[in-house]
């Protein structure tokens, strides 16, 4: 067994190449030996949201504060609530983040293929948030 303490990983500000506005990374953590899981808490303020991106193996993030959008490719915009938990289906094209009024918080977990656990795309465009 192994326990991670709070507060044993500084906080850390998501990086401008893969983020919009104010993202702050807390806990990262991720799996030892075959284990193949990795995620962090991650939180998103008002206007917030990551770049579009996939996943070789899918991602589940599990909403724990406030109020947040994601989008799947192809499909309409959804709100996500506190207990909220969300699939995305291995390669489909997506994104998330806070609603223009609302921070939101996440759990976010993804499992590596090969090393990969996720490959990053294109920023969101203003417009595509908006919509």
């Amino acid at each position: 067994m192994n326990i991670t303490r709070n507060g044993a990983h500084a906080s850390t500000r998501g990086p401008e190449s893969y983020f919009t506005g104010q993202v702050r990374i807390d806990a990262p953590f991720q799996g030892t030996g075959s284990a193949r899981i990795s995620g962090a808490t991650v939180t998103f303020e008002p206007g917030a949201r990551n770049a579009w991106h996939t996943h070789p193996l899918g991602q589940t993030l599990i909403v724990t504060q406030g109020q947040g959008w994601v989008q799947c490719e192809g499909e309409p915009k959804q709100t996500i609530n506190p207990g909220d938990i969300v699939w995305i289906p291995q390669g489909v094209r997506h994104w998330h983040g806070a609603t223009d009024r609302t921070s939101m918080t996440h759990i976010a977990i993804a499992e590596s293929l090969e090393g990969n656990s996720i490959d990053w795309l294109e920023p969101v465009t203003d417009e595509e948030y908006g919509s």
